[in-house]
């Protein structure tokens, strides 16, 4: 069975193992997968080299202790891995804990999560080097960094299948030393359509988040700690439009007090539709039910300003 779960709520309670952090082995091959659907949503997998996201990340473990993941590697939940719905598997990504700026490279060689309210599963190691593991969430941001190590040792063309590589040892996780680096703009934060919010600076160097000794993307178990910002909310988003009149034609068929909103990406102008601010993860869940129900399938959570 594929390991996919949201089952971080009831696994928190484990006692800390001073075990040293690993990759699994690869036993799997490169992937992009199938379109499948999950309740009423399907999701397509596909190459996202400029993946930048915000939401909620959960952990998951104990049930899935030696099951093979979707990509073919062994789970081991003290490996630095992680599930995504719709990356290729395996890849690299740093994920950040916007709650303490904790950030982390981590490998997704596996699919999920199943609840829809949440953008990406840890395994419960990565869980604690990033801080939510007693929490059992937390919001983050997912950065694409490149393909997860291959035989050639390196990033290989995108869309060709490789054959497994060579497990490779990891170091322990380093206790003494934490490197910190500036946080890039979070993706999504913008000027509201009737009130101005707070936006963060200009994005640095693509290389600026990896700290000494993790400049090739790689999960070593290096913990970085960047800025964040003091206060960051919960957003359902039921889409994006470029136009403003297929953004009201949406906020009014869902309804609920959806609000627009406007963003400037790539010199283009989004329209966003959303509800919220949420600070509590529960009533942003709740929201996302709702909206769903009333006909926002593509909503998700999003972390903003």
């Amino acid at each position: 069975m594929i390991a996919l779960g949201t089952l971080a709520a009831g696994c928190a309670s484990s006692p800390e193992r001073e075990s040293p952090v690993r990759v699994p082995p690869n036993a799997g091959v490169y992937k992009i997968g199938n379109p499948y659907q999950i309740g009423d949503t399907w999701y397509y997998p596909r190459e996202q080299p400029d993946y930048d996201e915000t939401g909620i990340a959960s952990w998951y473990g104990p049930t899935f202790y030696g099951h093979p993941t979707a990509d073919g590697e062994i789970f081991d939940a003290d490996a630095l891995t992680a599930a995504h719905r719709t990356l290729p598997l395996p890849v690299n990504v740093r994920v950040t804990n916007l709650d303490n700026g904790k950030s982390l490279v981590l490998r997704v060689n596996d699919r999920g999560p199943f609840a829809k309210s949440r953008i990406i599963d840890v395994s419960e190691r990565a869980a604690k080097l990033l801080g939510f593991y007693g929490a059992g969430t937390a919001k983050v941001r997912v950065t694409y960094l490149a393909r997860a190590d291959l035989p050639t040792g390196g990033p290989q063309p995108f869309g060709v299948d490789t054959p497994p590589a060579v497990a490779s040892a990891i170091p322990a996780v380093p206790t003494p030393d934490v490197a910190s680096a500036p946080l890039a703009a979070l993706p999504g934060a913008a000027v509201e359509a009737q009130a101005p919010i707070s936006v963060l600076p200009e994005p640095p160097a693509a290389d600026a988040l990896m700290p000494s000794g993790d400049a090739a993307g790689l999960p070593t178990g290096q913990v970085s700690e960047v800025p964040v910002p003091a206060i960051t909310h919960l957003y359902v988003q039921a889409g994006a439009f470029s136009s403003y009149q297929n953004a009201q034609r949406l906020a009014a068929r869902i309804g609920s007090g959806m609000k627009i909103s406007a963003i400037q990406r790539n010199g283009q102008t989004l329209y966003r539709v959303r509800l919220g601010p949420f600070d509590a993860t529960n009533d942003a869940d709740s929201a996302l039910q709702t909206v769903t129900s009333q006909g926002g399938n593509d909503a998700h959570i999003v972390v903003d300003q």
